[in-house]
């Protein structure tokens, strides 16, 4: 392990991880949500369409809760079928109006007979599991388990199974499970550790943890995940994916 990497990593975390980014990035948008499910909701919707730029991400996000009358979690339990018609001009570049609806069925068919979203991501992972990778199978399988799941919308949920890098998924599970004192993540899921979170590898990611010497496989896919993250580890064990902040802020704005 380079001490001198550790430390340059370590004091671009203490740089980025910090509420002064939060306004300016997705997370700002369930930051705005007390309740639990709200943060879920919004959160987890947020983390799907989080590709292009970050203005246009969370001015979609907006319109989003704005067509939940502000209310994300009272919306989804009690909207009835009618009330779905007023999100199907709702798109965000190839996210479109049957994804949409697709969401809001899943969404309102899961909290009917769940408290929290945590469950679907937990209930495939083993506590001494190395990763979270079983966990984003079993939840892919789940969120298409409707009947009238739409064949187009899977392309919108990763899964390991297709060797995807799961970016915005791993990006999710970091917002609700990491816990520090700076309050950018959540941390409000328990059955999921820090140690088993996988970074969210995107374009600025993975060009930084080359440039550093922390990624050394040509494709940039599950696998490269893994490896990553693994050499990560080797600077925290208990919280690899805490650098995401260091190589995302790099990437973007430094």
């Amino acid at each position: 392990m380079s001490l001198d990497l550790k430390d340059f990593l370590d004091k671009n975390v203490a740089r980025y991880n910090r509420p002064e980014f939060i306004p300016d990035d997705p997370i700002c948008i369930p930051h705005r949500f007390d309740r639990l499910q709200d943060i879920e909701i919004i959160g987890f919707w947020v983390a799907m369409l989080a590709w292009g730029q970050r203005k246009t991400i969370i001015r979609k996000a907006e319109d989003l809760i704005e067509r939940m009358d502000g209310q994300p979690y009272e919306f989804i339990l009690h909207h009835r079928e009618e009330d779905r018609r007023r999100f199907l001009d709702f798109k965000h570049r190839t996210f479109q109006a049957t994804d949409t609806l697709y969401f809001l069925e899943f969404l309102q068919r899961y909290y009917r007979t769940h408290d929290t979203l945590e469950d679907a991501f937990a209930r495939h992972l083993g506590w001494d599991a190395p990763h979270t990778g079983s966990a984003l199978l079993g939840f892919h399988e789940l969120f298409f388990s409707l009947p009238d799941a739409p064949q187009r919308t899977r392309k919108h949920i990763a899964t390991p199974a297709r060797k995807s890098t799961c970016k915005r998924l791993n990006m999710f599970l970091r917002w609700m499970v990491r816990k520090d004192r700076q309050g950018v993540d959540f941390g409000c899921w328990n059955r999921i550790r820090p140690e088993q979170l996988l970074m969210p590898l995107d374009v600025h990611v993975d060009r930084i943890a080359r440039r550093l010497g922390l990624l050394h496989r040509r494709q940039t896919d599950w696998q490269a995940v893994l490896e990553l993250t693994e050499n990560l580890r080797r600077f925290d064990p208990a919280d690899p994916v805490k650098y995401d902040f260091a190589l995302f802020g790099l990437g973007v704005i430094g």
